[in-house]
């Protein structure tokens, strides 16, 4: 069986990216869009590029909704309300992010994290409309919800693409210093 470093080099970078959820850090400043776009950049299997960033994500989240947020829910949270739409969101992330970087630059890494930091913003705040009683089920309870997201979506924007950033940065800083890792992509 033949070890493929990229994968595992890819695999500890999403880990420890949402394992960056656990810090204390500004609200909507996250790494799940970059984990997605990342996945989707360096997973060799499409499978992988979807799934891992995506389980990665709901095990974080089913720790931080049980643990860490638990005074807010009643009871254990597998899912929590308007999750499908956060978690198709990624999908949508990395199936965009495997047609765009099938080539990684700067250029089309920022585009990519800008781009998909929109996708999320209005997918996962459609989510909270659609699944939650938070707003009313009317066209105005929808422009007050996406209205409400507005301050954490300026920080989803600096976070995604600081976390974009780091991980493409790394990625690519350690591909050009160990041969084995840019010959396994």
């Amino acid at each position: 069986m033949k070890l493929n470093l990229n994968f595992f080099v890819a695999l500890l970078m999403v880990v420890l990216a949402i394992a960056s959820r656990f810090v204390p850090h500004p609200m909507g400043f996250a790494p799940i869009v970059a984990t997605s776009l990342f996945g989707a950049a360096y997973f060799t299997k499409h499978w992988q590029a979807y799934t891992i960033p995506l389980v990665a994500m709901w095990i974080s989240d089913l720790l931080l909704n049980n643990l860490v947020y638990s005074y807010v829910f009643d009871g254990f949270v597998l899912f929590y309300d308007g999750c499908f739409f956060t978690y198709l969101s990624f999908v949508i992330i990395a199936l965009a992010g495997s047609s765009v970087l099938t080539k990684v630059t700067i250029g089309r890494v920022v585009l990519s994290s800008l781009a998909a930091s929109v996708v999320f913003f209005l997918l996962s705040n459609f989510g909270t409309w659609y699944s939650t009683s938070m707003y009313p089920s009317t066209f105005s309870g929808l422009i007050a919800c996406y209205t409400a997201g507005l301050p954490f979506f300026k920080n989803a924007l600096i976070g995604d693409l600081v976390y974009c950033g780091i991980m493409f940065g790394a990625f690519e800083f350690m591909s050009a210093r160990i041969p084995q890792l840019s010959q396994s992509k």
